[in-house]
């Protein structure tokens, strides 16, 4: 089968070319959205066939094969926005049918043309993408402090929504440029605002951003960034210091995790959140999930995550024994920052999940007044589980109780 992709944009009178035109003519089996089909309805044959691309696309494709064996030909005409190839349908097409020929007339992209709008060089743009996609990119460009973002939007990851998780996160020192109906002539429209003021607003749909933060202007106000985060800047659980892995030993857990070569990483008994905070910091590429029994660390957790600007950490609140976790994502890296007693059994159940790479760190400590011997339940528990222990890392801060870092694998 071949597919056609012609890139179009909002204008409601487009125009194509000859070739174009001669291909729309010549066509029986179209597709697009349904935007798109309003737009081209008047350059389509009478006898034209046309195919809604609408979710589940594995059925839209079997109306391919349908339509195109009614007809009696191997080619459907497929109408996109801006460049096919540009996180557009020509991606899909690929993706599903490798096999299949694509030809592909592209035009500019909604980004393209705000930054052409806006007379703003494109080259050194961050393109993300939020159309039916989670945060994770722009929260990972947002880290990285991108400087100048591209984020093409959808109903739920508007403009407004994209200002309120750069404020509530504390990236401030942009401004955001929204495009609407690139294209279209009687509804385009580009708005250069203030976080706060496209907070609060609203955008007609399609719509585009470009988020940009000049990064050398003295009266911009710059988000800190961290290397090791001071212990004193983080919310405590009930102020008790003791409650946080210090910053020297989190830099030397994130260390021993071989966090760059990782793509899941778990904190199990995150208590004030600063393994994973400071994880989300350093190793932005990651998917982090983060477990405490303690209700009351929720609160700590996001307000420390707010602070500090780590977005995307999941969280998640209840006995980790009890918690379903054949539904997440599959770890990789896994820190036990807390066990209650019950490290072997956390082990355990981690075991079910953990990818055949996986390494699993426990910080034990050694003091007077700890009634559990850590390192006897972990040595006890690698050796019934079979697991391999790897060199352990002692260390001792100032007059603090020692540390031993310890680390297993499968």
């Amino acid at each position: 089968m071949k597919f056609i992709v012609i890139g179009i944009t909002d204008n409601p009178k487009p125009w194509f070319t000859p070739e174009v035109l001669e291909i729309i003519k010549n066509g029986k089996v179209f597709s697009g959205g349904k935007r798109h089909h309003e737009i081209v309805a008047p350059l389509l044959p009478a006898i034209a066939e046309w195919i809604d691309i609408t979710v589940p696309l594995d059925a839209v494709f079997e109306q391919y094969n349908v339509q195109c064996s009614m007809f009696n030909v191997q080619c459907v005409t497929v109408f996109a926005s801006g460049d096919p190839l540009f996180f557009g349908f020509a991606n899909t097409i690929k993706r599903k049918m490798p096999e299949a020929g694509i030809v592909v007339y592209p035009t500019f992209n909604s980004l393209q043309m705000l930054a052409h709008r806006l007379v703003m060089p494109y080259h050194d743009m961050r393109i993300v993408s939020l159309t039916g996609r989670p945060w994770p990119e722009l929260d990972k460009a947002l880290i990285e402090r991108a400087e100048k973002i591209g984020v093409l939007t959808d109903k739920e990851h508007t403009p407004a929504a994209i200002a309120q998780r750069m404020l509530d996160y504390g990236y401030t020192d942009y401004t955001m440029y929204v495009g609407e109906h690139l294209g279209n002539p009687e509804k385009e429209k580009v708005t250069t605002l203030t976080l706060e003021e496209a907070a609060r607003a609203e955008f007609s749909m399609p719509n585009c951003v470009i988020i940009y933060s000049c990064n050398l202007c003295d009266s911009c106000s710059k988000k800190e960034t961290w290397f090791g985060i001071p212990d004193n800047k983080f919310m405590l659980l009930d102020g008790r210091e003791k409650m946080i892995t210090k910053m020297p030993i989190r830099l030397l857990t994130l260390q021993t995790l071989d966090l760059p070569k990782k793509h899941v990483f778990w904190d199990i008994g995150f208590c004030t959140g600063s393994i994973s905070i400071e994880v989300r910091l350093q190793f932005p590429h990651l998917h982090i999930e983060a477990f405490e029994i303690r209700p009351e660390c929720e609160a700590i957790i996001h307000e420390n995550a707010r602070k500090f600007g780590a977005p995307g950490i999941n969280v998640h609140i209840g006995d980790f024994l009890e918690t379903n976790i054949t539904v997440l994502p599959r770890p990789d890296a896994v820190f036990i920052g807390g066990h209650g007693g019950e490290l072997k059994e956390i082990m355990k159940k981690i075991l079910t999940v953990l990818t055949d790479d996986g390494i699993i760190v426990f910080n034990s400590v050694v003091a007077p007044k700890v009634t559990v011997d850590s390192k006897k339940l972990w040595d006890e528990a690698c050796d019934e589980l079979g697991l391999q222990q790897l060199p352990p890392l002692h260390i001792q801060l100032n007059d603090n109780h020692p540390i031993t870092i310890l680390k297993c694998k499968r």
